[in-house]
């Protein structure tokens, strides 16, 4: 038996429902989110990333003094570069000769420990802010902005990370380089926020810096930057990045200067061989011209549609091909001239008028097909 309705029944549940909070939102018909949908969204995925940071600091601030299976501590790790530098270069304060940073504030140690905390928080928390970015804007994006997103940010990391490694290897020979200037007069005494600001500013950089490649195969991709546009100015950009590199670079040690200025060219190399593969698929030509001596005259194009060609003048209104192209003998009227009669002239007026709108006009009468242009 089919069960009979209750509308009063079902009135009062849904009033019931709406007074204790449990009445069901209406849905967009289209499916596309609101306004104020939108940021509670946002404020879902910002609160959740918040407590994905909170996590990932407190793991790095314990795990900057302790760590579980045999996994080095945090500390140990980021001094390492300044503890393989030889023991007379650098000072020691310890009976047990153990390589130690130094402390000069009472607070120092906890907040650098609080820093330090702070950023493997950050990079341990990673994955789950940037799904979280990444899921937000997402919906928004087409199928291929979606891969290409995708393929842009997993470059991106990849580039950084490898900047970021490369840059914690060649630390201690910057630092022995930087430590040994002097070396027969003082002793090297860092101070543990100087060395970690030090190696962060390093990480950083290097980090940073190889990003660049991604942004010229960027550029080429959507048609702004050309290979022929850098084909001829490999000089030029070799000097540009050893300026770069000698300015960046916080200890400004040649040592450090040369392997980021070798590691930019050719990351800049690769990016512009993408270049010019990518161009050549699209069918990008480099124009004449540009190959031309700044001293020499491109020649001028003699067709119908070059500089100092001829160009046909289109005809005016009112007066056919036929008509410019008539003989005299035919512009002239067939019918003898009608006589003028003095004392009506009114009619020969107005036949006349009507002669002149059968019969095509000779230019000459008109003072010229120029004429009439103008």
């Amino acid at each position: 038996m089919p069960s009979q309705s209750h509308p009063a029944g079902e009135q009062s549940s849904r009033v019931r429902r709406k007074r204790i909070g449990f009445s069901r939102k209406p849905k967009n018909p289209t499916g596309e989110m609101t306004l104020v949908q939108h940021l509670q969204e946002l404020r879902r995925r910002i609160i959740i990333s918040l407590l994905a940071l909170v996590i990932g600091a407190i793991i790095g601030f314990i795990w900057y003094q302790q760590a579980p299976f045999r996994i080095p501590p945090l500390g140990e790790i980021l001094r390492e570069p300044y503890c393989s530098l030889p023991e007379d270069k650098r000072a020691n304060f310890n009976a047990d000769g153990e390589c130690r940073l130094l402390a000069t504030s009472p607070f120092e140690m906890l907040i650098l420990r609080l820093k330090v905390g702070a950023l493997a928080g950050t990079v341990i928390s990673s994955p789950v802010w940037l799904y979280q970015v990444w899921a937000f804007i997402v919906p928004g994006l087409h199928k291929n902005e979606r891969r290409y997103t995708l393929s842009f940010v997993a470059v991106a990391g990849s580039l950084f990370l490898t900047g970021a490694i490369l840059a914690y290897f060649i630390l201690s020979v910057g630092l022995e380089f930087l430590i040994g200037i002097g070396a027969e007069y003082q002793t090297a005494a860092l101070t543990g926020e100087r060395y970690f600001y030090f190696l962060l500013a390093l990480l950083l950089i290097f980090g940073i810096s190889f990003e660049i490649p991604l942004l010229i195969v960027s550029l080429n991709l959507i048609g702004i930057l050309e290979y022929h546009h850098v084909k001829d100015k490999r000089r030029i950009i070799i000097v540009v990045v050893m300026i770069f590199a000698a300015l960046v670079t916080p200890g400004q040690d040649p040592f450090t200067m040369v392997v980021l200025s070798v590691c930019l060219l050719l990351l800049i190399e690769i990016a512009f061989q993408f270049c010019r593969i990518h161009d050549k698929r699209q069918d990008r030509q480099r124009p004449d011209w540009m190959d031309l001596d700044d001293e020499s005259a491109s020649a001028l194009d003699e067709g119908p549609s070059g500089v100092g060609g001829p160009k046909p003048v289109d005809a005016p209104s009112g007066i056919s091909s036929s008509s410019i192209n008539a003989s005299p003998k035919s512009a002239t009227p067939s019918s003898p001239p009608q006589t003028v009669r003095a004392g009506n002239p009114a009619p020969d007026r107005a036949s006349q008028q009507v002669d002149d709108r059968k019969e095509p006009q000779r230019l000459t009468d008109r003072g010229g097909f120029f004429d009439d242009v103008l």
